[in-house]
């Protein structure tokens, strides 16, 4: 990469702008990948977009078919039992892994002992297969809390909660974010590590409490970690499929079944156009999530 420089000059002042030039090696690296990804995703992609207006079953022959599939999505109740499911998910597990993440950031940021030994057993969840995580768990909910129920005399947990239509869901929440939890952490303590002492020493001598410093301290001064956190969570957590799967199969019946879930089924099924067209408009759902989210934060997402 070269850099020229040009002399601009007006009245008595000379400033000078440096322009860059890419070199043209540096597109060549650039190929490969660009390639890889322009097969792997963009022209599957394009390809199940185009089947999305036929009634493939995803091999043989087939017809054009226009909005039909686009249009039905809107009366299956299915699926839209499918997207309600999720959206709610993605909300409730944002909101119980980013508090949870930010009180255990602040903890092991803060003068404890074995802080450095507790951030790698915190850390440990995030390298375990979801679907490892998801069968100890249905494990444990449905042998071991049932008995610990049983044994405290809680008459709603002496059942699974993986079985009850109207509580699977918060078994998911909790595993989802057992696992989640750990990403999060480590970018709370990197934006807490990145605020200066000094100003919780001149909070600490014009009196301000703990709570205080925390509040109007602390939070503002990583309200763009937060922000990151919400939007990489939030966005995770529209595609989840793996936990769901090993905890309870999208049951009871479909009380528990995702967008995702719902269009993996459907290609498994022979239902292939169909949810190719649900799979269409769950992209452009996510992407217009994600504009109002970044539209929304604007000006308020920065690190410093």
């Amino acid at each position: 990469m070269t850099t020229t420089t040009t002399i601009v000059t007006g009245g008595k002042a000379t400033a000078r702008r440096s322009t860059r030039r890419v070199e043209p090696i540096y597109y060549l690296f650039l190929l490969p990948t660009l390639a890889l990804f322009t097969l792997a995703i963009t022209v599957p992609g394009l390809i199940g977009i185009f089947f999305s207006f036929t009634d493939s079953i995803g091999l043989g022959e087939w017809n054009f078919t226009g909005l039909t599939n686009y249009i039905a999505i809107f009366s299956d109740p299915a699926i839209l039992q499918a997207y309600l499911f999720t959206f709610g998910f993605s909300v409730a597990t944002v909101i119980v892994v980013n508090i949870a993440a930010f009180l255990l950031a602040v903890g092991l940021t803060a003068q404890i002992r074995f802080k450095k030994a507790l951030r790698t057993v915190f850390v440990i969840p995030m390298v375990i297969s979801g679907i490892i995580i998801a069968y100890v768990f249905n494990f444990l909910f449905s042998n071991s809390v049932p008995q610990a129920g049983a044994s405290l005399g809680i008459p709603w947990l002496e059942t699974s909660l993986l079985a009850n239509p109207d509580l699977a869901w918060v078994a998911i929440v909790i595993v989802t974010a057992w696992q989640a939890i750990p990403g999060t952490l480590l970018i709370y303590i990197a934006g807490l590590l990145a605020v200066p002492g000094d100003v919780y020493e001149a909070a600490g001598l014009d009196g301000a409490s703990k709570t205080q410093q925390l509040l109007r301290i602390t939070l503002p001064l990583v309200a763009g970690y937060v922000v990151i956190n919400v939007i990489l969570g939030f966005k995770g957590f529209l595609n989840a499929y793996d936990i769901i799967v090993g905890l309870t199969g999208g049951g009871p019946g479909t009380a528990t079944r995702s967008v995702a879930m719902s269009i993996i089924l459907g290609f498994n099924g022979g239902d292939y156009a169909y949810q190719m067209a649900n799979a269409a408009l769950f992209f452009v759902v996510a992407v217009v999530i994600s504009l109002l989210q970044l539209s929304l934060t604007r000006g308020r997402n920065t690190l410093s």
